[in-house]
């Protein structure tokens, strides 16, 4: 007769984490087997380090180029992607580093008092799969969606050129696809020459 292992699984634990840079949160510790006191135990061991409340990253697990993304994601629940400027910079479609995280969390969080992460700038919208696309470890909107985003949010008209004539030249999106952004930057353009 086999017995069925109901105890704490730290690889079940660490294959979650290796999807997320290396973290997970308390919801996916406990569906590892893992308590509270159990958590503190490993932090007082120096196995993980608390990065925010209720956020956790395997001390040992390389450094990965996303891990702020990865934490804002994780503080969102799962359910915000990275658009906007951010996106833009995730795509390649700017030289522009953005100085803020850009995160659209759908509609229903719209009326949430949240405590949002330092340096994150939310917006609000019910985002459809075919406007969804991941980066590594992280989701984000299509290339089309963030120009469109961009150019709605009044992004600088110069950023907004540079990504759709990046975005042109890789083919990543037909120029149908991104009517509005024309709409937005022909003006600028018409103003530059």
């Amino acid at each position: 007769m086999s017995s069925k292992r109901t105890g704490p699984r730290w690889d079940t634990l660490f294959e979650t984490s290796v999807e997320q840079e290396g973290h997970f949160t308390t919801a996916q510790a406990a569906a590892a087997g893992f308590s509270p006191q159990l958590l503190t135990k490993h932090l007082k061991a120096g196995r993980i380090r608390r990065v925010r409340r209720g956020i956790y990253r395997m001390v040992h697990y390389p450094a990965g180029d996303n891990e702020d993304l990865v934490v804002c994601w994780l503080w969102s629940n799962r359910e915000g992607l990275f658009s906007h400027e951010t996106a833009l910079a995730l795509h390649d479609l700017s030289d522009a580093l953005p100085a803020v995280i850009h995160m659209t969390l759908p509609m229903s969080w719209a009326s949430r008092r949240l405590r949002v992460p330092d340096g994150t700038v939310l917006h609000h919208a019910d985002i459809p799969g075919e406007d969804r696309t991941w980066l590594a470890s992280v989701p984000l909107t299509t290339p089309a969606r963030t120009l469109l985003d961009c150019a709605a949010e009044s992004a600088p008209p110069d950023l907004v050129r540079q990504a759709y004539d990046e975005g042109r030249h890789r083919g990543l999106f037909a120029r149908d696809e991104v009517w509005a952004v024309r709409e937005y930057i022909e003006p600028y353009e018409r103003g530059s020459r």
